[in-house]
């Protein structure tokens, strides 16, 4: 066992006097230790209900026959950070986490891990370190809250933020703003839409290092607590046959993920978290192979911000699996590999049903015939620009007007609500990527209030910072290179004219390069937005957008 390092023979006789302080018995120090990386805290609603996901582990833990650490790990609600200086500290704890954990993990050399996680970079953050430390992993996560009602209707975080902007242009009153306020998020949970920390929920299992159910499984059932006892169960098997992170996490597993990702329709931030996470295990992912993978790949699933359904409906739907054997019908998965069930994905998911059709459309009746998230390149973009394609409307998949640049989202924001932006537009916001920023804030502030004032269909809005998996439209995030090191978004200006042709994977702005290149010799770095702390020091390690952000 690993952890013989710090509990066996004469040399670790004052390893194991504090393991005896800490009440393990002599049986205990013949089993295997098992780590449990609990995300549980008082601050995330996804989170808060983890001390019970937590016990619930470490009852299948002993169980099983192995022996439960429980040590913590950090977790922002992107929610609460949303349109502050909060914001910068959201992407930036992804690293904290798989640094901390890689810590924990090492310095105690246990012997396999449960992770247990929830929301946006906590998963990641969590994945990544499990493929960097490398011994065996399961997770498990807190689950999504059920959808909020509001007047009849299905209610999720988007629908709040849409309902403030709204608000602001006199759609409704005040009172509505505070009946979406006390109904749009009933329970504990990730929100209920397809965002972020369900994408990386549900892409979990289809990467192999979940169980079925981990994505969808609403967090206030019962089931959720069974799941986690399975857990807990099953990382002691997964520990015996030697079952590790790296031989399920391949270059294959991660082509399975982006497959899903397509069909599922989730957020944007899984193509930043997917090259992280791959970058641990030893695999390449450049997103460019994201339109090969959409080309082929038909978009199965509209659940909120794209459509109206939620995490709910898609789990009484059949899940994960039921979407991935609908992607099988057309051989669009490799099946062959291993994952933490001990079985392959081909055995996984063999005869799962799909329940509801309109949720899940069937392989042959899509939503479209190619995938829900494009990257786009251009003079705009000459590394990458990412869009969530299937969150845009119809008549915003080809557009072109004029760009009205702002250097920081509050900037920005001001402007939509102060009536300055009309139809036609095309919002820039820069100097908010990764180095910029720093740390990358999402733009939900922005783009749910261009929704919420009836703009959706009419205003597009492009960053090199990035979206919440709750915003809609025509909304282009990640551009690098990003203007803070000179990218050509830090070139455009009050008026050009932008052109955005998503089926084309195109984003450019209507300048001959001889202007761009003038413009280029005038352009002078700006100073750091922060020189202190620990986004001072992430400003100087950070990589651009289209690498995944990780730090070098």
């Amino acid at each position: 066992m690993k952890s013989d390092a710090v509990r066996q023979g004469m040399q670790q006789a004052p390893h194991r006097s504090l393991f005896n302080a800490l009440g393990h018995t002599e049986e205990e120090m013949k089993k295997p230790l098992i780590g449990i990386v609990s995300s549980y805290n008082e601050i995330v609603p996804g989170h808060m209900n983890l001390d019970k996901i937590v016990e619930a582990v470490k009852l299948g833990v002993a169980m099983a026959g192995g022996v439960p650490v429980v040590f913590p790990a950090i977790a922002v609600c992107d929610g609460i950070a949303m349109g502050h200086i909060g914001m910068k500290y959201s992407l930036v704890t992804r690293d904290l986490i798989a640094d901390s954990t890689e810590c924990m993990a090492k310095a105690h050399q246990f012997d396999a891990l449960v992770m247990v996680p929830n929301c946006d970079k906590n998963v990641p953050g969590l994945l990544m370190a499990a493929a960097r430390v490398n011994v065996p992993t399961i997770f498990v996560s807190g689950g999504p809250m059920l959808a909020g009602h509001v007047k009849g209707c299905k209610t999720s975080l988007s629908s709040m933020f849409e309902a403030v902007g709204a608000y602001a242009a006199g759609k409704i009153t005040e009172e509505d703003v505070r009946e979406y306020e006390e109904k749009t998020c009933p329970t504990c949970g990730s929100c209920s839409g397809m965002y972020t920390a369900n994408s990386m929920n549900c892409l979990t299992e289809a990467i192999g290092m979940g169980l079925s159910g981990n994505g969808t499984i609403p967090a206030v059932y019962s089931e959720r607590i069974k799941l986690a006892k399975h857990a807990g169960m099953k990382i002691v098997e997964l520990w015996q046959k030697n079952i590790r992170p790296r031989d399920i996490m391949t270059e294959k597993a991660f082509h399975n993920a982006l497959t899903v990702d397509m069909a599922l329709g989730c957020s944007t931030n899984t193509m930043l978290h997917l090259p992280a996470i791959a970058r641990e295990a030893g695999v390449t992912l450049n997103v460019d192979i994201a339109n090969a993978i959409s080309a082929k790949t038909p978009n199965l699933c509209h659940l909120a911000p794209a459509g109206h359904t939620y995490m709910e409906d898609l789990n009484e739907a059949g899940g994960v699996y039921a979407v991935m054997n609908e992607l099988n019908k057309k051989n669009l998965l490799y099946t062959d590999l291993i994952t933490v069930t001990g079985k392959t994905v081909g055995e996984n998911i063999a005869g799962r049903v799909n329940r509801n059709p309109e949720v899940i459309r069937p392989i042959d009746n899509p939503y479209s015939e190619t995938g829900g998230i494009a990257v786009l390149k251009g003079n705009i973009a000459p590394d990458s620009g990412v869009v969530k394609r299937s969150a845009v409307v119809p008549e915003m998949m080809v557009h072109e007007g004029p760009a009205r640049v702002f250097d920081c989202e509050e900037d920005a924001i001001a402007a939509i609500k102060g009536g300055k932006i009309v139809a036609g537009d095309v919002v820039v916001i820069r100097y908010e990527g990764p180095k910029g920023g720093p740390g990358m804030r999402e733009m939900l502030n922005p783009t749910s209030a261009i929704a919420g004032m009836g703009l959706g269909s009419s205003v597009a809005l492009i960053t090199d910072g990035r979206f919440s998996g709750a915003s809609r439209g025509a909304s282009i995030g990640h551009v690098s290179p990003e203007a803070a090191v000179g990218g050509p978004i830090a070139l455009i200006h009050e008026g050009d004219i932008i052109r955005i042709d998503i089926p084309a994977n195109k984003l450019d702005v209507l300048v001959s390069d001889e202007e761009l290149e003038a413009r280029r010799k005038e352009w002078k770095p700006r100073e750091p937005k922060v020189k202190e702390g620990y986004l001072a020091r992430y400003e100087k390690m950070v990589t651009s957008a289209n690498l995944g952000a990780v730090l070098i």
